[in-house]
């Protein structure tokens, strides 16, 4: 075991001087970087004189080594006091206070000892004072990161990962001296390489923290998290007090089910930290136990706040939304539906949440409970006292939803732009009056935020259609030129024609596409449609579709489905142009040895089905969810982006609708759904509008 302690303190000794040069060599005066110079080259000098203690070469080297250990101590004591002592106030200045104790014990441990007057004590002074260096520590380790801002964590957290696991074996190791009564020769031997494994999260956190400068707060939340700490060195006091007694009477297993007990306890507390759940329930029994209310209004309100304003980069606007909501109630997480500007609301966001398709309409029951009474829902009390709700019936996919429990409105000063529906918090919660006046208030200024994004996306919108309209001025102007030149063509084929029946086709295909070119300037010119709705023969318009693409592969394979005719109310140009969009999205996503297939059917509710399938490339199903149907959004290559977006406009112009069902690699499927006009008595009536 000496020679498991000589190497071990021997290369911590290594370790440490050379990081203390490191330091030195990249210091530049700054006083925590001074303070972290001398705490590593102690600590260095201090692993030294162990390894000589170790071997016995130097009669004073364990006296010398037991100095420098308490110098370390009181050296790394210095290095956390000087990175929190700039922003404490007089009041914040006991840490620092507790520190110097702990070190005037430590020394008048050691005199004690040394002048041989430990005989009465019920344990050794120098096993205690050391026992509370390693509390203080971690206390004081505690402070600082919990103090600090989340945006300063990041750089100093390897720091306080580094401290602590060193506070934290020496914790164990004086515990179990002081249970014992004498110090284990195993872990001591450990101790300097132990230590020397945590030069690596010190440098860490010197490269994110050059200057180790940092801002801290104080807030209740340090009462959580002292408790949290108090409970968890109370709880290694007890692991380590059940493994001694497995130990004593183990036998021959002893040793082996003391380490396996150590382990398991230190594994199930870091499953407690870590636990979502025990957190939530030990904040929810301090505000209620420990304070006269159950927030802390002005911490709550500042981190509200600070969420909507700075939305952080893995998150966007509505994902900050649900979040600052949940974490007001212990809740894991939510969705979020916004209203869009055809009264309907659809899902927009979801944090920790499986996806919801669902639209709910502005004027359904729901969203009318909700705009009138601005009445946050609680589904637990909903289901045990419906009549509190003023005969509110909910939609059936919200009573489906399991872990369905707050419905949050989402109102302005003029209207409701959405609503918010919790998940099932971590820990029983109680909704009461000041749960509910704290989340009426909290989904007003969320409210705000999203009808300002809302509003900046229909200005962005609108500026890009703006630019569009541009350049459709330009468009115009090419348009006018080459329809100068058909028509000088056809002049002049009509007085040389040498082949009748070529030169007739020929003027046939060229006076056509003349025409439609006039009729999409005309268009493009008045920005309104010269086609008015009429009824439209689908079959018919879907043959002339395929005919338009005949020259393209893969081959178009054309199903109709329908028996008898199949009219609907559409302006015929228009309708065949988006459905040509459609299918040339498809013939671009599919190999020339792919399929490509349109086919007609009857729909739901008398109306008419026509599908688009092929089996290309496909679509992930986020770019289908979030950005398909916004305008100018798009896969290929080239492209504007805007054909989707005037589908779907149109198609709810005209009371249809449009379904993508899409996988990457697997190809998609394009269903528009189309009220029919049914003949009845001589008289047409539209079907689905």
């Amino acid at each position: 075991m000496l020679e498991v302690a000589i190497w071990s303190y021997g290369v911590a000794a290594v370790a440490f001087l050379i990081f203390a040069l490191y330091i030195f060599l990249a210091w530049r005066g700054a006083l925590p970087g001074g303070a972290l110079f001398a705490a590593v080259a102690i600590s260095g000098l201090w692993a030294g004189l162990s390894a000589l203690e170790a071997r016995g070469a130097w009669p004073f080297s364990g006296a010398l080594a037991v100095a420098l250990d308490l110098l370390r101590g009181a050296a790394w004591y210095v290095f956390l006091i000087v990175l929190s002592r700039p922003l404490w106030g007089r009041w914040m200045r006991w840490p620092a206070y507790v520190a110097l104790a702990v070190v005037v014990a430590q020394v008048l441990a050691l005199a004690l000892e040394s002048a041989g007057v430990t005989g009465g004590l019920p344990i050794a002074p120098a096993i205690g004072a050391w026992l509370m260096h390693a509390i203080v520590g971690l206390m004081l380790v505690e402070q600082l990161y919990r103090g600090m801002p989340a945006v300063s964590r990041w750089g100093l957290k390897p720091l306080c990962l580094a401290l602590a696991a060193g506070y934290i074996f020496e914790l164990y190791l004086f515990a179990d001296a002081l249970l014992f009564s004498r110090i284990d020769a195993d872990v001591w031997a450990a101790r300097g390489i132990a230590h020397a494994l945590l030069i690596p999260l010190i440098a860490i956190a010197g490269t994110r923290s050059p200057s180790w400068t940092l801002r801290m707060s104080v807030s209740r939340e340090i009462v959580f998290h002292s408790t949290a700490l108090a409970g968890a060195g109370l709880y290694l006091l007890v692991i380590a007090a059940a493994a001694y007694y497995v130990r004593f009477f183990g036998g021959d297993w002893g040793r082996a089910l003391q380490m396996a007990l150590l382990f398991a306890g230190l594994v199930v507390l870091g499953a407690l930290l870590f636990s979502g759940a025990v957190r939530a329930r030990l904040r929810v029994f301090i505000s209620k136990h420990l304070f006269p209310y159950r927030y802390d209004y002005r911490s709550e309100w500042l981190r509200f706040t600070q969420a909507l304003s700075t939305v952080d980069r893995s998150l966007d606007l509505g994902q900050s939304v649900i979040k600052a909501l949940s974490d007001l109630v212990e809740s894991p997480g939510g969705s979020l539906w916004l209203a869009d500007a055809y009264g309907k609301c659809r899902p927009h966001s979801r944090f920790n949440q499986p996806p919801i398709d669902v639209v709910e309409a502005l004027d359904s029951p729901l969203c009318g409970f909700l705009a009138r009474s601005g009445w946050v829902i609680n589904l637990e009390e909903y289901r045990v006292q419906p009549g509190r709700y003023q005969g509110l019936v909910l939609p059936d996919w919200l009573s489906r939803l399991d872990e369905a429990w707050l419905v949050i409105p989402l109102q302005t000063a003029e209207r409701l732009i959405g609503f918010v529906v919790l998940g099932s918090p971590r820990t029983p919660f109680d909704i009461d009056w000041e749960v509910l006046d704290l989340l009426k208030t909290a989904q007003r200024q969320a409210a705000g935020y999203l009808d300002r994004m809302l509003a900046a996306e229909a200005l962005l919108e609108a500026r890009k259609f703006d630019s569009f309209n541009r350049m459709s001025a330009f468009v115009v102007h090419d348009l006018k030129n080459l329809v100068a030149q058909l028509s000088l063509m056809l002049k002049n084929a009509q007085r040389h024609r040498d082949n009748p029946e070529f030169q007739q086709d020929m003027l046939d295909t060229v006076a056509n596409v003349e025409a439609r070119m006039r009729g999409l300037m005309t268009q493009l010119q008045e920005k309104r449609s010269i086609d008015p709705p009429r009824a439209v023969d689908l079959p018919a318009l879907l043959r002339a579709v395929c005919e338009s693409k005949r020259g393209q592969s893969p081959v178009i394979e054309l199903v109709c489905a329908a028996a008898g005719p199949v009219e609907v109310s559409a302006h015929p140009q228009r309708l065949e142009r988006i459905i040509g969009h459609v299918v040339q999205n498809a013939l671009d996503a599919t190999a020339q040895d792919g399929k490509v297939v349109l086919s007609l059917a009857a729909g739901k509710d008398g109306r008419a089905n026509v599908v688009v399938e092929d089996d290309g490339c496909g679509m992930s199903p986020e770019f289908v969810r979030e950005r398909l149907s916004r305008p100018f959004q798009t896969t290929k290559s080239s492209g504007m982006g805007i054909g989707v977006y005037e589908t779907r406009q149109y198609l709810e112009e005209i009371g249809g609708a449009l379904h993508y069902d899409s996988e990457v690699g697997r190809g998609t499927r394009v269903s528009i759904e189309l009220p029919r006009i049914r003949r009845e008595d001589g008289q047409s009536t539209a079907m689905g509008i």
